[in-house]
């Protein structure tokens, strides 16, 4: 049982912005991971299109579909009830504003989540404009954007030179004006996100993007150290979890291979007299 917390609000997240505090965020796949995210405390849980390529093995986000994301969505709500819960409107799911809405609206309803989040900025100005209409808590997202990742060549820093910097500020400027909460600032030079969050009142989080912005971002599978198969450069390792499977698994499996597992505590018992008859009946003795 998740122990009761006060969940944040769109208006906290105002009010984040306005003081400078700082906000730490995770994004979470799955059930377990929520409610640990939620035992430590963090403040804001996102459910990201990401878990495609860590929860799915995919190598990159584009496969990922939006009865996909709700299935998670509703994991991870159930394992953190008490906990600012955003989505991640994956690839193909917002080419206009009337599809948009319709799946942002699947989300609120039966992804259980407190906010919608799409990528993109001056370009999507119409359909973030629809979606804030249609009473959906909105966020966006700005610099590298993995649904452009054929565009970019990879995934690759964005904002490198002024020109390209300033196109991410006005990106930033629209999402403001198209009524968002606030938005993701992803793989970009430290000043260049510093620039982004002062031309803006609303609220902004990071991930490889320095300090300057109200909350950080981190896939949770990171930090923790359970996908390691590669390791973003602004990724900070704070386990590794995977290698505690891999011991642990490899001890299992030793276990059985020896008859070591499993022993009498991890085996159920007869009352004497039931297995006197059933030895009786079947004619051998049993330990």
């Amino acid at each position: 049982m998740a122990e009761e917390r006060k969940k944040l609000t769109v208006p906290d997240l105002k009010e984040a912005k306005k003081s400078g505090r700082k906000l730490a965020m995770a994004s979470i796949p799955d059930y377990p991971s929520a409610v640990w995210a939620e035992r430590a405390g963090l403040d804001i849980l996102g459910v990201g299109d990401s878990l495609g390529m860590v929860s799915y093995g995919f190598s990159n986000t584009l496969p990922v579909t939006v009865d996909m994301m709700i299935q998670h969505c509703q994991a991870v709500r159930r394992g953190a009830p008490n906990t600012f819960n955003l989505v991640a409107m994956p690839y193909g799911s917002y080419p206009n504003p009337d599809i948009a809405v319709m799946n942002a609206l699947r989300f609120m309803k039966e992804g259980g989540v407190d906010c919608v989040k799409i990528q993109g900025g001056r370009d999507k100005f119409p359909i973030l404009k629809a979606l804030v209409d249609s009473g959906v808590p909105m966020m966006s997202h700005v610099g590298m954007c993995p649904h452009f990742v054929h565009q970019y060549g990879g995934f690759k820093l964005q904002g490198k030179t002024a020109d390209e910097a300033l196109k991410i500020i006005d990106d930033a400027i629209a999402i403001q004006e198209a009524g968002c909460i606030g938005f993701e600032i992803e793989a970009v030079p430290a000043p260049v996100a510093q620039a982004v969050d002062a031309a803006v009142d609303i609220f902004t989080f990071g991930i490889g993007a320095g300090s300057a912005s109200c909350g950080q971002l981190l896939l949770a599978f990171d930090l923790l150290g359970v996908f390691d198969q590669f390791k973003p450069k602004f990724t900070k390792r704070y386990a590794n979890i995977s290698q505690i499977a891999v011991d642990a698994l490899k001890t299992y499996a030793a276990e059985v291979r020896s008859g070591q597992f499993p022993d009498a505590d991890h085996s159920y018992a007869m009352k004497p007299e039931e297995l006197a008859r059933l030895e009786q009946a079947i004619g051998r003795k049993l330990q």
